[in-house]
């Protein structure tokens, strides 16, 4: 049965979306926005144009922690409490899920004490400004040293990620019961309860990224998670329970296997799956899931949110690809030349009333104009502004897997309703260059395909370019 509106009067409930926040800590606002370091905006001030901005700047730079600061300072009455009852809650969010990627992209200096720093610093800094919000974190690739870096549970010793997740586990105890600290310092995932009727599922998508080389061990489950995954929708599905499953890297931007495995694991629940929330790529996109038995007909979303930080990893004018990224054997004519700004997302759920589908209704997204706060007079704090709904924008009658569907089929003809989704994509920031034929072919691909490497996916937006020249322009905008 397919998710259903909410009847006239039924509760609705607020969700803050955070991810990828990269707080630098050597930020320095006067120091140079541009250098051939991997990471700019630290060091010493700079004389004459093109000096870091003092909350933030449109490069390669990541953020300091005032600016972070001052985006949750300014949410509207964040020191609330949930209720229990209903999950609606007297500060404006019935909860906040934070997907991960807390520390800057300096990864070629990082220890373990910077990674635990920025953990506790930046946790405690949502606990101050959120109060009584319960956070519902996922782990990120960047938590880890060497990024990207997570070996399986079954890895013993100082090689091991004890380290990162018994912090972890420390520093959420306050938000997460006591069987999610478990499994947290077991494997980095968990499951816990948001309200009646809706239980989170937070996945740790280092266990499928491409990027692990922990994963040549073993590619298919590593540490168990899909198994346990499944045991988890088992029983919501028994208990009559919906679930939001959380994590950090999108489900098509995981190894072949694992991405394969979990598409099949969210057909089989799609009546149980609610909704799906990643971050990682700093863009504002979406993966849709199909039924495997036609791939036609739309069972479930993996919404991909806007990241916090300006920082993506391309450098504008210059197009190579940065230490921390692998190399690419192709040279491509890259598509993005200019950093997006800093942002958040606010999801509209179904709230708890019988028969709720808890699923996503619309989605706000907020920006801060960077050019504009920093020209302001010292002391003025920034102001952050709704850059668009996705009801409004799209004209889409409700947000579930069917209008998104209709969405990406739209936008194949309707020139205009792509170019305002590139516009967003991108938070109001797009690049110089326009995106033409082969990068819109590859975009829409992209949005259809909720697991890895599938042209079968592609197949019904008719693109003019074969299957593997659309992964390469696709591969393009991958961030790591």
């Amino acid at each position: 049965r397919p998710p259903t509106p909410p009847p006239p009067g039924a509760p609705t409930a607020r969700i803050l979306f955070l991810t990828d926040l990269h707080w630098d800590r050597q930020y320095t606002p006067g120091s140079a926005a541009a250098c051939p370091d991997p990471l700019c905006c630290r060091g010493a001030p700079h004389n004459g144009p093109g000096a870091a901005g003092f909350w933030g700047s449109y490069s390669k730079c990541d953020l300091p922690l005032h600016t972070i600061d001052a985006l949750l300072a300014q949410l509207p009455n964040t020191t609330g409490h949930t209720s229990k009852s209903t999950g609606n809650s007297t500060s404006g969010f019935a909860a906040a899920y934070w997907t991960g990627d807390i520390p800057a992209h300096d990864v070629w200096q990082q220890s373990r004490r910077d990674q635990l720093r920025a953990l506790r610093t930046v946790t405690a800094l949502l606990r101050t400004r959120l109060g009584g919000l319960r956070v519902f974190p996922a782990v990120g690739n960047h938590e880890a040293t060497p990024v990207n870096a997570f070996p399986p549970p079954y890895v013993r010793g100082n090689q091991s990620a004890a380290w990162l997740y018994d912090a972890m586990a420390e520093a959420w105890q306050g938000w997460l019961p006591p069987a999610a600290l478990h499994t947290l310092r077991a494997g980095g995932f968990y499951t816990a309860q948001v309200w009646p009727g809706l239980r989170l599922v937070s996945l740790n998508m280092n266990f499928c990224s491409q990027a692990n080389f922990w994963l040549l061990i073993n590619a298919t489950d590593p540490a168990g998670q899909l198994q346990w995954l499944m045991g988890v929708l088992a029983d919501a599905e028994r208990d009559g329970e919906k679930v939001h499953i959380i994590g950090h890297i999108p489900p098509a931007h995981c190894l072949r296997s694992w991405s394969w495995n979990y598409y099949r694991i969210v057909s089989r629940f799609e009546g149980t799956i609610a909704a799906q929330f990643f971050g990682h790529t700093h863009l504002d996109e979406f993966e849709l899931f199909y039924d495997e038995e036609t791939l036609s007909r739309p069972v479930s979303i993996a919404f991909v949110a806007p990241s916090v930080t300006t920082y993506i990893n391309l450098n504008p004018g210059a197009p190579q690809t940065p230490p921390m990224c692998p190399p690419q054997t192709t040279p491509i004519p890259l598509v993005l030349t200019v950093p997006p700004s800093t942002g958040y997302r606010v999801y509209e759920v179904a709230s708890s009333y019988p028969g709720s589908s808890h699923a996503v209704l619309d989605h706000e997204t907020f920006i801060l104009n960077l050019t504009e706060a920093n020209r302001a007079p010292p002391g003025t704090l920034p102001r952050w502004q709704r850059l668009y709904s996705a009801r409004e924008a799209y004209g889409l009658p409700t947000a579930f897997p069917a209008d998104w569907d209709r969405l990406v089929r739209r936008m194949q003809d309707d020139e205009q309703l792509f170019q305002r989704f590139w516009f967003h994509l991108h938070k109001g920031h797009p690049p110089r260059e326009p995106c033409g034929g082969p990068c819109k072919a590859a975009l829409l691909c992209a949005l259809r395909s909720g697991r890895a490497a599938d042209p079968a996916l592609c197949r019904p937006l008719r693109p003019a370019l074969p299957f593997p020249r659309i992964q390469e322009l696709w591969r393009q905008r991958q961030l790591c």
